[in-house]
């Protein structure tokens, strides 16, 4: 099924598309707004169906002619817009897959609903191009802009939308959905809630994810035994880290997690806060070795290299430079 009461968490959300649902009065354009795999896409369909429901009620059927077409993604009145570029929203794809078809009425439905994903990617003559139509849209179109960056796009865009901002979801909300309805067991769900922070569609990802366990349990054995390896065996580990396709953020994620257990438990002497919990005796090993100031060296180092990433230093000088401040540390 897909209907509001699936979405977990973003609750002002929920509200404000069933209010729209249930008193028809629906805005000709809406952005939502939220991390990668957070669930906008998701949202975007719920809300689609529900308003071309055949069946009275805020909650889409699933079950009447049109829910089930939109379940199957065969929905005439529910388009996808795609892009061929990778990384660009041009102006053709705006004019040929929005502009030019949206002046065609409904093939079955009350509405035409236009679904946009990556709108960040949206060029600026894409945006301008589209702004034309938000200017005048017909009565019967609804048009759903789902972002990362909503900075991105133009204020005469932003003006003329409702913008939906979605917020982290709450852990506890996030472990549950994890263990009641993927089975996920418990210490595995508390890694996965610590590392999403807040986004059920990544949480989701790293549940099912082998490669995610096998970078964590590298990562970790790397931080355990950082201190008895030679120079020559850290500059292999910061290779073999280049090789995932993982998201090197994720991996530093891995590493901060760590050091900040590192530090909980310096602090507290209590396991039961811990995310890795399975790693005490490692954990306690190392926070009787490190000094305060030096674990904090190394948490402030991992977030300095998440900003050098991200500017493009040099990907094997910057984890050079953190792994050496880690076993300096």
């Amino acid at each position: 099924m897909a209907n509001f009461a699936d979405i977990i968490g973003q609750e002002q959300i929920k509200e404000h598309l069933r209010n729209a649902v249930a008193t028809g009065q629906v805005s000709h354009a809406y952005i939502i707004n939220g991390e990668r795999s957070s669930g906008k896409e998701f949202i975007a369909r719920v809300f689609a169906m529900a308003l071309q429901c055949e069946r009275d009620g805020v909650e889409p059927c699933g079950e009447c002619h049109s829910c089930r077409q939109a379940l199957s993604n065969n929905q005439p009145d529910i388009i996808y817009v795609g892009h061929e570029k990778p990384n660009t929203i041009g102006v053709e794809d705006i004019r040929t897959q929005i502009n030019g078809d949206i002046v065609v009425k409904p093939y079955s439905s009350p509405r035409k609903i236009y679904i946009m994903n990556e709108g960040e990617k949206m060029t600026a003559q894409a945006q301008n191009a589209l702004l034309k139509t938000l200017e005048e849209p017909p009565a019967y179109a609804v048009i759903l802009i789902l972002t990362t960056q909503v900075e991105a796009l133009l204020p005469t865009i932003l003006s003329r939308c409702v913008v939906l901002n979605m917020k982290p979801v709450p852990d506890a909300l996030v472990k549950k959905y994890l263990m009641e309805e993927l089975g996920v067991p418990d210490y595995k769900a508390n890694i996965c809630v610590a590392f999403a922070r807040g986004n059920v569609g990544k949480a989701k990802l790293l549940a099912s994810s082998e490669e995610f366990e096998k970078v964590k349990d590298e990562a970790i054995t790397l931080v355990k035994y950082i201190n008895d390896m030679e120079i020559s065996e850290i500059v292999k580990a910061i290779k073999k880290i280049n090789e995932y396709k993982f998201d090197v953020n994720d991996y530093l994620d891995i590493l901060s997690a760590w050091y900040r257990d590192v530090l909980l438990f310096k602090a507290t002497r209590d396991v039961n806060s811990l995310i890795f919990k399975e790693e005490i005796q490692q954990i306690m090993r190392v926070s009787d070795r490190s000094t305060y100031e030096g674990i904090e060296n190394i948490v402030k180092a991992l977030e300095q290299a998440k900003r050098r990433l991200e500017a493009n230093v040099n990907f094997d000088l910057t984890m050079e430079l953190l792994l050496m401040t880690i076993k300096e540390n």
